[in-house]
């Protein structure tokens, strides 16, 4: 268990990523995607968009993801969809998490709005840094 942060220190884009991808492949989140957002978009740093295979499990990736991200950063996220569990919205401030069911994420094609940015395939976490030329 990793504990939250003292409330002057803000947690960096980065970090929060790291702590997302870690969450959403504890939960089996499938075909996590996630798109580099910095210098295109005032609105969040990264984009993570992933699945479950059902309703069900849709909602509790995006449950205990905010749980994990209130206890380990003290962060209050906005979410939108959960009670529908098709395709829920999580903001959490400098990463922005969509979890969809496969036939929703398929209709909607959300990755192809973004497909000119940087994108990395699966939960793999990076450090900081590393693998940038």
């Amino acid at each position: 268990m990793t504990a939250g942060l003292p409330a002057s220190e803000k947690v960096t884009s980065d970090a929060l990523l790291a702590r997302i991808l870690t969450s959403l492949d504890d939960d089996k989140a499938e075909d996590v995607v996630t798109i580099d957002l910095r210098g295109r978009s005032s609105v969040a740093d990264h984009m993570v968009i992933c699945s479950g295979r059902s309703s069900r499990q849709v909602g509790a990736i995006a449950e205990k993801l905010i749980d994990r991200l209130k206890e380990d950063f003290g962060l209050i996220c906005k979410i939108e969809g959960k009670e529908q569990g098709d395709w829920v919205l999580i903001d959490a401030g400098d990463v922005i998490v969509h979890v969809f069911r496969p036939e929703v994420r398929e209709f909607y094609q959300l990755e192809k709005m973004w497909l000119s940015a940087p994108a990395s395939y699966g939960a793999a976490v990076t450090k900081p840094g590393a693998g940038h030329a």
